[in-house]
């Protein structure tokens, strides 16, 4: 397409993912140009048109590559909600320097990538960038998830902190997400249902969360009403973690 899109643009990674499809489909409701990626992109089931293409976020110049297309097919970008990543497994003993370096590229050294790709075009725009960690990041994790899995999420956490000072002066809103246990295949797909039910009993509102919470959330972060909101995680946890 040529010329500047008349709706807000919105870049999604990770979007084949769970929680992925419910933020495309919330975001593609609310009226805003939404373009899904994700690395192995399968057709997106959604009530409207979405533009979607593959993007592995390991490979620099890939990254580089999509948001410069982005930009210049739509003339514009103002937001950019960044869920790709993936979860390990522990003990520390059974993870291997190649899986901590593995696991660290695609949660966080990514995301650095993707921050530096997209800052001229926020810039220009005055939007906002939405970092997903988790749970994790603020409790430490467990061996469910793993020591690189817990230590990436951290550090999003603070990239997300430093972000948002560096880029206040030029209106760039940066936040992060920090979902707990969600109803999805990352993790009803890898746990037995003994350690679903552990899981849910250890949730003070007794439940998993669902992908519309964190939708909702990442909705939320992008409004104008949140126009006074940077540099803060947002717990989606039921009281798993307590602030």
């Amino acid at each position: 397409m040529s010329g500047v899109s008349a709706r807000p643009v919105v870049f999604v990674t990770g979007a084949a993912g769970g929680i992925g499809r419910a933020v495309v489909e919330r975001l593609r409701s609310r009226g805003f140009e939404v373009v899904a990626t994700d690395a192995a992109l399968a057709d997106l089931p959604c009530a409207g048109p979405v533009t979607a293409f593959p993007l592995d976020v390991t490979d620099d110049d890939a990254v580089r590559a999509a948001v410069a297309r982005v930009a210049g097919d739509f003339g514009r970008l103002d937001h950019v909600v960044h869920l790709a990543g993936r979860a390990g497994r522990g003990p520390i003993d059974a993870e291997s320097r190649e899986d901590w370096d593995a696991l660290l590229a695609v949660n966080l050294s990514a995301a650095h990538t993707l921050a530096k790709a997209v800052h001229p075009h926020l810039a220009r725009s005055r939007g906002s960038l939405v970092l997903t960690a988790s749970t994790n990041a603020l409790n430490g994790g467990s061996a469910l998830s793993g020591p690189a899995y817990a230590v990436s999420k951290a550090g999003l956490v603070n990239l997300m902190r430093y972000l948002a000072r560096e880029w206040s002066a030029e209106g760039i809103r940066v936040n992060c997400l920090a979902p707990g246990p969600i109803d999805t295949p990352m993790v009803t797909g890898r746990f037995a249902p003994d350690v679903l039910d552990r899981l849910r009993a250890a949730v003070p509102l007794g439940m998993l969360g669902e992908p519309r919470h964190v939708a909702h959330a990442v909705d939320y972060l992008l409004h104008p009403d949140a126009g006074f909101v940077t540099g803060t995680v947002l717990n989606i946890s039921g009281g798993l973690v307590i602030d």
